[in-house]
């Protein structure tokens, strides 16, 4: 009877700490007959892990340091060139599109960012919406908006009233009861604690 092979593979799962020695190969050789010293063996697998070249460490001087003053910003339109007129009108469809209530908010310098005198605090810390500050609502939110057009008046509108406010749009939902979003429309032509985007980074 000729004896049936055996296959190292066909065992039963290996445990991790035997795991990538099964993996790398499968040595198979019919039972009661020893391995031929004149064939060739099995080729070994290498499992190393690939060389990382350094080569890229000298494009580090290349890289752009961040501006660290009169660079601040808010979300993550700031980041952008300033939004024009038919920008934040698309922004608005968008929101109107999802069923949300745009809102304008404004409020001067300094208090658009964190501080210990405009920051209400709780506890320890500062937390929760924009980190506890509160922006003067501009009328009262737009129910009923349907049109880009119309809240871009009363953005021009709130302007002229408060010319060194800060004015940013806010998008709420009224049947969660939460502020989906927000972006800024307009910073004080006097503002000086922001960069251009080509003097962001030296």
């Amino acid at each position: 009877r000729t004896p049936q092979p055996f296959c190292t593979s066909a065992l039963p799962p290996p445990t991790m700490a035997t795991l990538s020695i099964f993996a790398s190969a499968a040595v198979c050789l019919p039972v009661g007959r020893t391995a031929s010293t004149t064939r060739s063996q099995p080729r070994v697998v290498s499992r190393r892990a690939p060389f990382v070249s350094n080569g890229n460490i000298k494009r580090t001087t290349a890289m752009l340091v961040w501006t660290p003053t009169n660079n601040k910003m808010f979300e993550t339109f700031s980041f952008l060139p300033p939004l024009s007129d038919d920008q934040i009108s698309r922004q608005v469809d968008y929101i109107i599109s999802n069923k949300w209530i745009p809102c304008l908010e404004f409020i001067d310098d300094p208090f658009p960012y964190v501080a210990q005198e405009n920051t209400i605090r709780m506890g320890a810390v500062a937390s929760n919406y924009y980190d506890n500050r509160y922006w003067t609502m501009w009328k009262l939110p737009m129910f009923g908006c349907n049109d880009g057009s119309q809240v871009l008046t009363e953005v021009g509108n709130c302007r002229k009233a408060f010319p060194d406010a800060y004015i940013r749009l806010v998008a709420f939902d009224n049947v969660r009861q939460v502020q989906i979003g927000g972006f800024l429309v307009h910073r004080p032509p006097s503002a000086n604690d922001f960069q251009p985007t080509d003097k962001r980074s030296v």
